[in-house]
């Protein structure tokens, strides 16, 4: 198959919008970039308040990261040292990492070919558990009205960590939104990019109060979150300080984009798809479906390698990577931070073979938003080209 288009390149962000850079000009005159040295409508408050609109839930809390809105969860919900927290072994290491943070233990549950959890190993992973924290990892939703009513009949909390999904819904339901808590990222390959940054989002004034103490609202500053200073001032001085807020720069930067979201959100599942009904024609790739209740909002694409040994796969990679598409397989590139085996700071070791069997042949390429349609017919020619060549058993460049 002939290539006449380059690589798009894969990695760059939108622009930031002008509103952003406008604000960040008048913030930086004013030197207020401490958001309680600013009134309740400061932009970090701004943020909050329209993010919790668009997700349809009542509070938000804007801090430095998803893994800092992920351990103020687990401390907001006052989980005891030692809690047993079960997440999915498709993940990234920050989310154990988090767990761990917070004092808990994270038990590791299987993940299927579908990159989903395993329900199987979920059910029989919850009489010894304390909590869940469940990872949409790379916006693929596990069946969550099994998992909510699961979790449910053992009283245990569920955490949702939408680092991927910000725009994805599950029976028209906001991922992020179905659990006691949602946490979302910010960072720079994300929907939204504010370099770094994260959210986390409930409907329970007990829990964002805490939560709003210990992100570092010292003294009375937890009294600028007026939707939950009655709950807030009973907590005074009984709470830990971690500090962990988001700084008015990284809200100017943010806060405009919530105007680009459903264009983002429509153009990335548009482009996933496109690229997902091309790449299904090769025998040799799999592009897993989504669930009947869901409705995705990607920003990277996953993709099964099929029929491959062992070589064939690291030819795939190989002949992508030199035209240009950064094709990861998750379990085959060094010191993967997706790898579970990787993670040698688990105070529990885990042997989770069909995890294991997925991250070994499931690829992963990014797929901005942002792509124009001939890049897309490129980017699929590239990934299609190399499965050929990979499964009709030749060496890349012969």
């Amino acid at each position: 198959m002939p290539f006449t288009d380059a690589a798009p390149d894969l990695y760059s962000a939108e622009p930031i919008p002008a509103e952003a850079r406008a604000e960040i000009d008048r913030i930086l005159q004013s030197g207020d970039l401490f958001r309680y040295n600013a009134a309740a409508t400061s932009p970090v408050a701004l943020l909050e308040r329209d993010f919790a609109e668009r997700l349809g839930c009542r509070f938000a809390l804007a801090v430095t990261s998803c893994s800092s809105a992920l351990f103020l969860a687990m401390k907001a919900l006052e989980l005891p040292l030692g809690a047993r927290v079960l997440v999915p072994a498709f993940t990234f290491a920050a989310v154990p990492s988090s767990v761990i943070h917070a004092g808990c233990i994270p038990v590791l549950v299987e993940c299927g070919a579908d990159l989903r959890i395993d329900m199987d190993d979920f059910s029989s992973k919850l009489d010894d558990a304390d909590a869940v924290l469940i990872s949409h990892m790379r916006g693929h939703t596990s069946d969550m009205d099994q998992i909510m009513a699961l979790a449910a009949t053992r009283g245990l909390p569920v955490i949702e960590d939408a680092a991927h999904s910000l725009g994805t819904k599950w029976n028209e339901k906001n991922i992020g939104t179905i659990g006691r808590i949602g946490c979302f990222s910010f960072q720079s390959y994300k929907l939204m990019n504010g370099g770094e940054g994260g959210m986390l989002v409930t409907d329970d004034a007990q829990l964002i109060a805490r939560a709003v103490i210990m992100s570092g609202a010292y003294e009375h500053n937890w009294r600028k979150h007026d939707l939950i200073a009655a709950e807030a001032e009973k907590l005074q001085n009984c709470l830990p300080l971690y500090n962990m807020r988001m700084n008015n720069l990284s809200a100017a930067v943010l806060r405009p984009q919530l105007k680009e979201l459903d264009r983002r959100i429509l153009d990335g599942r548009h482009n996933h798809d496109y690229v997902a009904a091309l790449l299904n024609t090769s025998p040799w790739l799999s592009v897993p479906a989504p669930l009947p209740p869901e409705l995705r909002a990607p920003d990277s694409i996953q993709f099964a390698l099929t029929g491959m040994s062992d070589a064939q796969m690291l030819t795939f990679a190989d002949a992508a990577n030199v035209r240009g598409i950064p094709a990861q397989i998750f379990g085959r590139s060094e010191n993967n931070a997706r790898a579970f085996w990787n993670w040698n700071f688990l105070p529990e070791k885990y042997d989770l073979p069909k995890t294991r069997d997925m991250l070994l042949s499931t690829c992963d390429v990014r797929l901005p938003a942002r792509l124009t349609p001939r890049e897309l017919d490129a980017i699929a020619r590239i990934l299609l080209d190399a499965a050929l060549l990979a499964g009709q058993g030749r060496a890349y460049g012969t």
